[in-house]
């Protein structure tokens, strides 16, 4: 594994091209010495003893600002302390080794916003393709731990945010079981959605790191039990879940052979219900939003925004670089709701969870299965920041309203661009989705030989 120092001449010399780490950590070097002293003295605080990892510009670090990647809070002094996520990181003895850039405000704040941007950290690219996006809102760390600049990364995912920028990358990424992850100091939309979760090369450096961010309750990594799946049954949905990329559904019946090889049985042409309209989805986290960031705002210090209405506020008094290429029409319509006992939001609420709870759970029930296999992401779309995202369709919505695990893994690529799998289950499946996932990594290296790393090129 590299060395700090390594991976900060890897980041001072790559990162200019991929803009993936806003924020480098100025002590990382004198941490992982101590850290390094600690072990030569035969204290080893776990298996990330000394692993650097990058977190997500919107998880509270207490040494380094935590932006959200807005200017609005870019000059405040850094949060009171470590969200409890970095204070475990820390316990465990992971090295920080900075933040990661993310779509501004988790790509929450406007309706043709372009993934992979903020004021603060500017535009983080893709590596595999400079010219693609890097999918969002957990750009940076997606492609960060794709660039080599850190095998272990955070991010945070709403709704597709840790899935999306893996798939696109080409690294792993879980979406735990909300609620799984403590979400106290990371900057929200929506206390029934958001997670943080692990970004990383591999299944099992997920399972590592799961089990860290988790309070070590669990060692997820004791179900990386190689390529046997005899004893496992995974439904196939088709329907919209499918169909919208030649090339990704080609790559994906390829992952379903390898699942099958290992034993797995497939339970094939599958259909989950619609999962709530857009109009539902959007009405919740409106309404979470501006309830959720005012109490988070509420703990930073003096000076900080306290409000949404602050926050808008503040975009307009410096639209020249807040509001260059999209508006904040999300901010708006959060903050023209009335509160979490409007009846709008209710029955949005409910909506979303009978269509994702009931629509999984009654999936699995149905025909006795463990997960659930989709095609994850199309290949990264060209970044156009005067017309915003390209996103042809998507595998998240189901688990994302349920608040169930959604695990992405590398699968293959299109013209030379990484796709991915997805596996969902049901609450608390963590562990059942890093063994499938960690099987079928094993069996695609077999079959294929190592994930192609990027070139950082501008070719296609």
């Amino acid at each position: 594994m590299a060395t700090v120092e390594e991976l900060q001449t890897r980041i001072a010399e790559l990162d200019p091209l991929i803009k993936a780490v806003c924020t480098p950590n100025p002590a990382a070097r004198a941490d992982a010495a101590r850290l390094d002293a600690e072990r030569g003295d035969g204290r080893v605080r776990g298996p990330l003893h000394g692993v650097p990892v990058l977190v997500k510009d919107n998880v509270d670090t207490a040494d380094l600002p935590t932006t959200a990647g807005s200017l609005a809070l870019a000059d405040q002094p850094p949060p009171p302390a470590d969200a409890p996520l970095v204070r475990r990181l820390r316990e465990a003895g992971c090295v920080i080794l900075g933040k990661s850039n993310l779509s501004e405000w988790a790509n929450f704040r406007g309706s043709s916003s372009s993934s992979g941007w903020s004021a603060y950290g500017g535009l983080t690219r893709n590596p595999y393709a400079l010219n693609r996006s890097a999918g969002g809102s957990s750009s940076g760390s997606g492609a960060a731990v794709a660039a080599g600049f850190a095998d272990l990364a955070i991010g945070t995912e709403t709704n597709g945010s840790i899935v999306c920028p893996a798939a696109l990358n080409g690294v792993v990424g879980l979406k735990p079981t909300v609620g799984l992850v403590p979400q106290q100091g990371i900057v929200p939309i929506s206390h029934s959605q958001d997670t943080a979760g692990p970004m990383t090369r591999t299944v099992r450096q997920t399972a590592a790191l799961l089990t860290v961010l988790t309070g070590g309750g669990t060692d997820y990594a004791e179900y990386c039990l190689g390529d046997d799946l005899h004893d496992i049954r995974i439904g196939v949905p088709r329907g919209p879940l499918w169909g919208y990329s030649a090339g990704l559904d080609q790559v994906t019946e390829q992952a379903l052979e390898l699942l099958s090889q290992c034993g797995a049985v497939l339970v094939d042409r599958l259909s989950l219900p619609t999962p709530g309209g857009d109009e539902d989805q959007l009405t919740v986290l409106a309404h979470e939003l501006k309830v959720d960031l005012a109490a988070y705002l509420a703990t930073r210090k003096e000076g900080a925004p306290r409000t949404l209405a602050d926050v808008i506020a503040f975009n307009q008094a410096h639209a020249d670089e807040e509001l260059r290429w999209f508006g904040q029409e999300l901010f708006e319509r959060a903050e023209a709701t009335d509160g979490l006992d409007s009846p709008l939001y209710v029955a949005a609420r409910l909506a979303g969870l009978k269509a994702g709870r009931e629509g999984i759970d009654n999936l699995l029930r149905e025909h006795q299965l463990d997960a659930l296999v989709m095609p994850a992401y199309s290949p990264a779309w060209s970044i156009d920041l005067v017309n915003g995202d390209h996103v042809l369709g998507s595998s998240s919505s189901h688990a994302a309203l349920a608040g169930y695990p959604l695990l992405s893994v590398p699968s293959g690529t299109v013209a030379g661009l990484p796709v991915g799998i997805t596996l969902s289950g049901t609450a608390r499946s963590d562990a059942t989705l890093i063994r499938l996932a960690h099987a079928f990594e094993t069996a695609r290296i077999k079959a294929h030989g190592p994930f192609p790393t990027p070139e950082f090129t501008q070719w296609v």
